[in-house]
């Protein structure tokens, strides 16, 4: 196979005339005609919005020839092998549990039932489509499901997100990633785009079929049931004590998964009432930023802005700012909305979320400032009730009914309270408060804030647009504790017991999340990928 890269198209061609124009592109690139081109397919494709009135297309595709070496002399030509996953044999014969049903438990027991292990996965939550509708209850009515939410659930948090699959790690695991969640659903696209995302409409139907190719394999799913201790003998894990339809009842295995999310406190103070080997680690807190997409729109794609083969824009800001702190944008969400994402009674948390359309009004992103244990005391826990005292001064200055507390940009820029909104709405639901956030994030935090939105609208005019809004609180960006684990095996001081994913504190989004489940499922199989 040839991999041709660096094929560009000026993005104002007609969406129906790509594979027609790449095809040309092709016979020029390799000096041939159509028929000697066997087949051919994208493999990457990104923008380049570098220059506003050219913006274009970029592409690598693969391409299937006879006599291949002929051509390997051609500048951006390459020959390339196709990754394959490959399913190996291990000796182990117990049946592992795996808790947490996020993109790190699906994926670590998807691979252990490929390999004929059987895994019992636990969720707190409920199945994705009851999920679903609790989920939409909170946000219509603000009644809270601690246990079936934005947060725990089938699917994990990244169920109520964009479905963003962009990773800043490359790993020879990705592909087969990617190939699950095209088989399960997801648009085929998302193998090749530079920027992928499934969307959350989509993302109930993959996570779903995910599920049911694990059951299909011999695993089970175990859902509203909650891992509520684990027995431990001599160091080494001998089962799982689980609540489940207001039963107890034990589980006798040596391998357990914590695939638990960043926002399961109560596992992580039973943890270290077992003794589990915990540290605090460095996370972030801020605010929601959100303005008119179409506006941004006009920022990144210039005259190109309203290109049926662009979609809507994204941005990534960041500031380093004197103090030494660090302000960024993230999780940007484009044609999205903001949503509701509390966990626990009396909290507001704000999230943001996008459907695989990205048609909505406006555009949004965390807004968020770096946080340091040094911000609070050395406790290993310390930063859960950091998270947990800004989320309460939230809901008490939203009006104390899952109201989310917002600012508009420009007053927040002057220490002057907002009373009303401007021409951008806010899409949160259940509702908003326009009030001061110097009321519930810290002095240090709205320092921050306010120097990096100076720093960012140097980058990107018009981002401290008078009237953009900012919503209270984002507290749940990634997990302020990392489980410790053996590099090897990747147990932790706990024979048996596998920290895993983005609540562990080693992955940050779905895709170096699935990827870490994946290698928690080879090491506990003692297999090498």
């Amino acid at each position: 196979m040839l991999r041709i890269s660096n094929i560009k198209l000026r993005a104002d061609f007609e969406p129906s005339k790509e594979s027609e124009l790449l095809a040309q592109k092709i016979q020029k690139k390799l000096r041939v005609k159509q028929d000697r081109i066997l087949s051919f397919s994208i493999s990457k494709k990104s923008i380049d919005a570098r220059e506003k009135n050219n913006v274009q297309l970029v592409y690598s595709v693969d391409v299937e020839m006879e006599n291949e070496k002929l051509y390997l002399g051609i500048k951006d030509v390459s020959s390339i092998k196709p990754l394959e996953y490959m399913i190996k044999k291990t000796k182990k014969t117990t049946r592992p549990v795996v808790v947490g049903s996020g993109p790190a438990g699906l994926f670590c027991a998807l691979v252990l039932a490929e390999h004929g292990l059987n895994p019992i996965v636990v969720e707190q939550g409920m199945d994705v489509d009851r999920r679903k509708l609790a989920v939409e209850k909170f946000w219509k009515e603000g009644v809270l499901d601690t246990n079936s939410n934005v947060q725990f659930g089938e699917g994990g948090a990244g169920t109520f997100s964009d479905g963003k699959l962009t990773t800043g790690i490359k790993n020879t695991r990705i592909p087969k990633i990617l190939k699950e969640f095209v088989d399960a659903g997801a648009p085929r696209e998302i193998a090749y785009l530079a920027k992928p995302h499934i969307g959350t409409d989509i993302l109930i139907t993959v996570v779903r079929n995910i599920r049911k190719k694990i059951e299909h394999l011999g695993g089970e799913v175990y859902f509203e049931t909650k891992m509520q201790d684990l027995i431990i003998e001599n160091d080494q894990v001998r089962g799982v004590v689980l609540e489940r339809q207001g039963e107890t009842e034990s589980i006798e295995t040596d391998a357990v998964v914590l695939a638990i999310g960043h926002s399961a406190r109560d596992t992580f103070y039973k943890l270290k009432d077992l003794g589990v080997d915990m540290i605090p680690k460095p996370f972030a807190v801020g605010v929601r930023i959100e303005h008119h997409q179409k506006d941004i729109d006009a920022q990144q794609f210039g005259c190109f802005a309203s290109s049926p083969l662009l979609g809507a824009s994204e941005y990534k800001l960041n500031a380093h700012l004197p103090s030494g702190r660090g302000v960024y944008t993230f999780c940007m969400c484009p044609g999205g909305h903001v949503v509701a994402s509390a966990s626990e009674k009396n909290t507001v948390v704000t999230n943001g979320m996008s459907y695989s359309a990205r048609s909505g009004e406006n555009a949004n992103s965390a807004l968020l400032v770096s946080v340091t244990p040094n911000d609070f005391n050395g406790e290993v826990l310390a930063a859960i009730e950091f998270q947990r005292k800004l989320e309460r001064k939230a809901f008490e200055l939203g009006g104390s009914n899952y109201f989310a507390p917002v600012q508009l940009v420009g007053d927040f820029l002057v220490n002057k309270g907002s009373k009303q909104l401007g021409d951008i709405m806010p899409t949160y639901s259940p509702g908003v408060t326009p009030t001061d956030l110097r009321e519930c994030l810290d002095d240090f935090i709205i320092d921050s804030i306010k120097d990096g939105l100076q720093v960012m609208n140097k980058k990107l005019s018009g981002f401290i647009r008078h009237d953009a809004v900012l919503s209270a609180v984002e507290s749940r960006s990634s997990s302020p504790v990392t489980i410790k684990r053996n590099l090897l095996t990747f147990e932790s001081n706990i024979k048996g017991l596998y920290p895993c994913g983005e609540g562990a504190g080693y992955a940050g989004g779905i895709t170096s999340s699935a990827v870490d489940g994946i290698k928690c499922a080879e090491a506990l199989m003692e297999i090498e990928a």
